[in-house]
């Protein structure tokens, strides 16, 4: 059987920038196996697979090379716009908003369109800011090859944070740092062992037209590096506003990621916070197509 794919760059104005996705539009009939197949094929950071909603618009799986996980941010974002260019929501004039349905919980994203041309698409968590332990900094530092005296722990020190899919978050103390920062997995290794999801998010506040520059890192899940990752801007956007002294309020960042890789993207995070507790996280951006085709399957 042959099945329809189209792939897009995530999070950039610019083809062969951010983050490349492969979409299925269609994928009824195919196993977890094969998914996981495709998947791999592709070797994207993820791919997904799109398949009639009970009750809401899709249902949605996402697969890394190396398993399905739960939520992801440039998947959502690059889904919606797939769908949304190919006419599968018919004509948006001048926005949409739709609800796909995953293993984290239903995600709402919202698309936006000019003269007939999709300009962005934003997606809003489907969980609530969850803080977890925090993690020794002299590990997360090993894990990057970088020295314990490159992490800041004002705001923070190392801590698990998650919208749908954990992260563990380190600031770093400039982007001479973030720029250093290389794998060694032997470090990843450890902390997999100390019971630490090791997806490390790694970021620097600056500006320069930014706000924060970040990296990210997940060999261990398949992902040696990732070139935009959305669900991790909507953790930390929810982490920064939770530690911002203000008790409410609305604040974003613009967020740059990707530049090392030679894959630049801007990602628009944002968080709402009142009574001191951060109750909804968002991230969005632009998206281009690059290529369509059919893939066959055994």
């Amino acid at each position: 059987m042959k099945y329809r794919y189209y792939t897009c760059d995530v999070f950039t104005e610019r083809r062969f920038g951010g983050n490349p996705l492969a979409v299925l539009p269609k994928a009824d009939g195919l196993s977890d196996h094969q998914m996981q197949q495709i998947a791999r094929e592709f070797n994207f950071s993820e791919s997904t697979f799109v398949f009639p909603a009970k009750a809401h618009t899709r249902h949605v799986r996402i697969f890394t090379p190396a398993a399905e996980i739960p939520f992801a941010g440039h998947p959502n974002v690059g889904t919606a716009f797939v769908l949304a260019a190919a006419g599968e929501f018919g004509e948006i004039k001048p926005s949409l908003t739709v609800t796909f349905e995953e293993e984290a919980g239903l995600v709402s994203v919202a698309i936006r369109a000019e003269q007939g041309k999709i300009v962005s698409c934003e997606l809003a968590a489907p969980q609530s800011l969850s803080l977890g332990k925090t993690v020794p900094a002299e590990l997360v530092a090993a894990a990057v090859s970088l020295n314990r005296e490159d992490i800041v722990t004002d705001t923070h020190h190392p801590q698990i944070c998650s919208v749908g899919l954990p992260f563990v978050f380190t600031e770093l103390r400039d982007r001479a740092a973030l720029e250093r920062t290389r794998i060694n997995m032997s470090g990843f290794d450890a902390l997999r062992d100390l019971g630490v999801n090791p997806q490390l998010h790694l970021y620097t506040r600056v500006s320069d037209g930014f706000d924060i520059r970040a990296r990210m890192f997940a060999p261990l899940s398949g992902v040696p590096e990732d070139p935009a990752t959305g669900s991790a801007s909507c953790a930390l956007a929810g982490l920064l506003a939770h530690y911002k002294e203000k008790p409410s309020g609305s604040f974003a960042w613009r967020i740059a990621q990707g530049v090392e890789m030679g894959r630049p993207s801007t990602l628009l995070a944002r968080a709402e916070k009142a009574d001191g507790t951060v109750h909804a996280t968002w991230v969005g951006g632009s998206s281009v197509m690059v290529s369509e085709g059919f893939i066959q399957v055994d």
